[in-house]
């Protein structure tokens, strides 16, 4: 068996208190249940297929255990279930902490209303798309740090999924609906993504025209979202200094300036049109 080596995007960030609880709890059974087995670190390593170095780091917490080490670890061990079981508890905090809170608010939302300027929304992109615009990044990204980015961001998309649907409602500039990202074939299967998104009853989609006066959105990026319990929650980049907001009168001026934007967007018939006519430019 092949030994696994050391690799990034599977550190425990110190600041995340509770992520870093969780992979302390689950290490420390491991090393409890190992050493209860009579077996060494570097013993148990070869068995799961790890190096000794990568089992005293996730035994120490300093790791985050992939699903498969679980799984190895629960048969070499015996345990019946028990470790395998703990991937329910470490893949809720396998990804970024703000990666998990704006999910999980997005998770909650009733409403959701989104103004994109820069590129495709995070919920409406394909993997190929995703990965693309990782890959360009500057310093790069490892390829596990784009994986794992990556499935993070096809995480949040189980919004869709949710019964009772939420309202969605998108607004995105039409410039970067024309950027090839990468490649033609990937630049077609995200202009269709659009189109089946946009085509779901609780989801609206809406392209704002380069050929427009300008907007309250010419700042950045605009998200909404409201709850079932009637509180809400807001954040542009051109407000507040960019971080979420709660407080009713700012609310008000963010809702302000993304019905405006609504209002000057394409229509939602039109913008379906629109992507469809630019799918046949491809």
């Amino acid at each position: 068996m092949p030994v696994e080596t050391d690799e990034s995007g599977w550190e425990v960030d110190p600041d995340d208190e509770w992520g870093v609880a969780v992979i302390t709890t689950v290490g420390r059974q491991l090393r409890l249940r190992r050493e209860a087995a009579g077996l060494r670190a570097g013993d148990f390593g070869v068995a799961v297929g790890y190096g000794e170095d990568l089992v005293y780091k996730v035994e120490g917490g300093k790791r985050i255990p992939r699903q498969e080490y679980l799984d190895r670890a629960d048969e070499v061990l015996g345990a019946g279930g028990l470790i395998s079981a703990a991937w329910e508890d470490v893949k809720k905090v396998r990804y970024p902490k703000k990666v998990r809170e704006l999910g999980k608010l997005e998770g909650k939302a009733v409403e959701i209303g989104i103004y994109e300027c820069n590129s495709v929304h995070g919920l409406l992109q394909t993997p190929e798309h995703a990965g693309a615009l990782m890959e360009a990044a500057q310093p790069p990204y490892s390829a596990d740090d784009v994986q794992r980015m990556v499935a993070a961001r096809l995480a949040r998309q189980s919004v869709f999924e949710r019964d009772p649907a939420p309202s969605i409602h998108f607004v995105l500039e039409e410039a970067p609906l024309r950027r090839p990202v990468g490649g033609t074939m990937v630049w077609r299967q995200q202009l269709e993504r659009l189109l089946e998104v946009g085509s779901l009853n609780h989801v609206s989609l809406q392209v704002m025209p380069t050929n427009t006066d300008a907007h309250p959105g010419v700042d950045g990026k605009i998200e909404l979202l409201k709850f079932p319990d009637g509180t809400a929650v807001g954040r542009s980049d051109g407000a507040f200094n960019g971080r979420p907001t709660a407080e009713p009168r700012e609310l008000r001026i963010l809702e302000l300036r993304y019905g405006t934007i609504r209002a000057q967007a394409l229509p939602p018939r039109e913008s379906r049109a629109f992507i469809e006519e630019l799918l046949g430019e491809t």
